[in-house]
């Protein structure tokens, strides 16, 4: 498998929280965010000017931006998709990001699950008209949506039993894992095929990197073992390599060098690379893979310059090759010095002079 390799050296990504929009350029997350049309080409015009005139330096949005056909939105983090076509309501805040509401099925309920026609089911049968109307009118569209991840969805469903479960059924949560996963690779892939791309949603590296990318959320796998990864979700997440490529994993968590060595063991070439989590042992057992560098989004709202200065130079010696590696902060809230942020990007700009 040929690595992946960015569009430019060290590439920079950021995101920021619903918080952050709503209080720095009015920007509400309400239902109208995400399922009206003309709101929503409006907002992200706003999305890529703010950013611009806040880090436009840094390359990051556009000067005079022009409304675009776009569905979902490729500047903020967070899924609500998946778990809402398998049933769950979706609660929506001007400020917050949608938030499936746990489900909370019984076992029976669980073993009687099929999975859904997402083409005739909410929200995707609306999404899918919206985006219909938008290539109607522009004759294309762009943007995706965050499809979630295995675990992440599963917890949405079951709760706390989906845990005791990998123990007393793992058969059951075997047969519901592999429902999740065919569920997100079936709408993934539509996706890329109506915009290009189906990850950008989950995290904005995909674009420096390859938009075609998918990248597949796995959240919730910092909290178990790395044998109950390898027993449970390997062999799903391995078939759905089979059907989606390139294929990446998205690891917010602290621990990825634990289950960095059975990663090793899935045809992937990307992986986002949790704070916390120690780079150099994810190199060592991920030597060919791109690797995308987060930064602590609590760290850059309470730290000094100096301290997000020797947080970003603390992964960059570790994760060489840097011709292989990204730098990003995702979910930063209201309140964060844009000071850190230029000091997490002179580090990067000092290793890309090395790089020259």
């Amino acid at each position: 498998m040929s690595p992946l390799v960015a569009q430019e050296f060290l590439p920079v990504e950021l995101v920021f929280n619903p918080n952050w929009w709503y209080h720095t350029a009015g920007i509400s997350f309400d239902p109208s965010f995400y399922f009206d049309n003309a709101m929503r080409l409006k907002n992200d015009v706003i999305m890529r000017r703010v950013l611009y005139e806040r880090f436009g330096e840094l390359g990051l949005g556009e000067e005079s931006p022009h409304p675009r056909p776009i569905i979902g939105s490729l500047h903020v983090a967070g899924g609500f998709v998946i778990p809402a076509l398998l049933g769950a309501e979706v609660s929506f805040a001007a400020n917050g990001a949608p938030q499936p509401k746990p489900l909370n099925l019984s076992l029976e309920q669980i073993e009687a699950l099929e999975k859904p026609d997402f083409r005739e089911t909410w929200p995707l049968n609306q999404f899918i008209a919206q985006m219909d109307a938008l290539e109607a009118e522009y004759g294309y569209v762009v943007g995706d949506m965050n499809t979630d991840g295995l675990l992440n969805v599963a917890y949405h469903l079951y709760g706390q039993q989906l845990f005791l479960d990998f123990y007393d059924n793992p058969e059951r949560v075997r047969r519901l894992l592999n429902l999740i996963g065919e569920l997100i690779v079936d709408v993934a892939l539509y996706l890329r095929e109506r915009t290009g791309s189906c990850s950008i949603s989950v995290n904005r590296m995909v674009e420096r990197v390859n938009p075609s990318l998918f990248l597949h959320g796995n959240c919730s796998v910092q909290m178990i073992s790395p044998q109950s990864y390898r027993q449970l979700d390997l062999p799903v997440e391995q078939r759905m390599a089979e059907r989606i490529q390139p294929f990446g994993v998205h690891h917010c968590g602290s621990n990825m060098h634990l289950i960095a060595p059975v990663y090793a063991e899935l045809p992937a070439v990307f992986f986002d690379v949790g704070w916390g989590s120690d780079v150099a042992r994810c190199r060592e057992a991920l030597p060919g893979a791109f690797f995308n560098l987060r930064l602590s989004p609590v760290r850059m709202l309470r730290c000094s310059a100096a301290e997000i200065a020797a947080d970003t130079e603390k992964l960059l010696l570790a994760a060489g090759p840097l011709e292989q590696a990204g730098v990003c902060c995702i979910n930063m809230d209201y309140g964060t010095p844009d000071e850190n942020i230029f000091a997490m990007f002179e580090v990067v700009q000092r290793y890309r002079r090395y790089g020259a």
